[in-house]
C-alpha cells in the first residue's frame, strides 16, 4: 500500500494505544500527509533549451536582416539565411513557417524594440521639460535606431515594405503609428509656441522622410556624429526661438 506524497516506509508509524481500541480492532498507523510545495514568485525561469531557441531565434533574425537589406528580400534564399546563422537549411523553418514569416519578425520585432528604447529615452526626461528638449532626444533617439549596431531592420522596412502580404502591413503600421506617435505632443506644442517650420502633422510626415533618408547616406567613420546631426536637424526643423 502506498501513502499520499510520501511512503509509509520513511515515516515513523504510531499506533493508537490498545485501551482506546475496541477489543479484537487491529492497530491502525496514522499517515501524516505532507503539504504541496510552495510554487516559486514571478515568471518561471527559462530552460536551457529554451534559451538556445531564442538565441538562435535572434541569431536567424539578425543575419537575415542584414541579408535583405544587403540582397534584396527575393534575392535572398533560406540556405543563404541559414549559413549567416550557422545552421543547417532546414532550420530556419524550425522558427519561422516561412521566408515571409521570418521578414515580417525582422521588421515587427525590430520597431517593438524602438518603441520600448524611445519610451525609455523619454523617460529620462524631466516632467516639464521643453518640447524642444523633448523633440532633441526624439530625433537623437531615432538616429540610433536608424544608424546603431541593429539598424538592419529599418533599411529593410524602408526598401522592402511591398513584399510583406496585406495583413502584415497592417500590423506593422500599428507598431509604427505608436513609435511616430510620441512625436506629437512635441511637435504640437512647438506648434503653439510658433518654433514649427510646418503644421505639427505634415512636419512628422517631412521629419522621418528626412531622417530616415540618412540610412544611405551617413558615413560612421567619417563626417559628423549622431549629435551633430540632432543638431543640424534641430536647426533644420523648427526656429531657434
Amino acid at each position: 500500500m502506498r501513502a499520499t506524497a510520501l511512503s509509509l516506509a520513511s515515516l515513523p508509524a504510531r499506533p493508537h494505544k490498545t485501551a482506546d481500541l475496541a477489543p479484537g480492532t487491529p492497530a491502525v498507523a496514522t499517515v501524516v500527509v505532507a503539504p504541496p510545495p510552495r510554487r516559486p514568485r514571478g515568471r518561471p525561469r527559462k530552460t536551457a533549451q529554451e534559451r538556445s531557441d531564442g538565441n538562435r531565434r535572434r541569431q536567424l533574425m539578425d543575419g537575415a536582416a542584414k541579408l535583405f537589406r544587403s540582397k534584396g528580400f527575393a534575392a535572398t534564399g533560406t540556405r543563404d539565411i541559414a549559413a549567416a546563422a550557422g545552421m543547417h537549411s532546414g532550420s530556419p523553418f524550425y522558427h519561422f513557417a516561412s521566408k515571409s514569416a521570418l521578414l515580417f519578425a525582422v521588421m515587427n520585432e525590430g520597431m517593438a524594440s524602438a518603441v520600448q528604447s524611445q519610451q525609455q529615452a523619454l523617460a529620462v526626461l524631466a516632467p516639464q521639460a521643453p518640447a524642444r528638449e523633448c523633440l532633441r532626444v526624439l530625433i537623437r533617439h531615432h538616429f540610433e535606431v536608424l544608424l546603431g549596431p541593429r539598424s538592419s531592420f529599418i533599411a529593410v522596412m524602408l526598401y522592402e515594405w511591398r513584399s510583406l502580404t496585406p495583413v502584415q502591413r497592417r500590423r506593422i503600421a500599428l507598431v509604427k503609428d505608436s513609435y511616430e506617435a510620441a512625436w506629437m505632443p512635441a511637435l504640437t506644442a512647438l506648434g503653439r509656441q510658433g518654433l514649427l517650420q510646418a503644421e505639427p502633422g505634415v512636419a512628422r510626415l517631412f521629419i522621418f522622410g528626412a531622417l530616415n533618408w540618412a540610412v544611405q547616406w551617413f558615413a560612421p567613420d567619417k563626417g559628423k556624429s549622431l549629435d551633430e546631426l540632432t543638431e543640424q536637424a534641430l536647426a533644420l526643423f523648427i526656429h531657434a526661438g
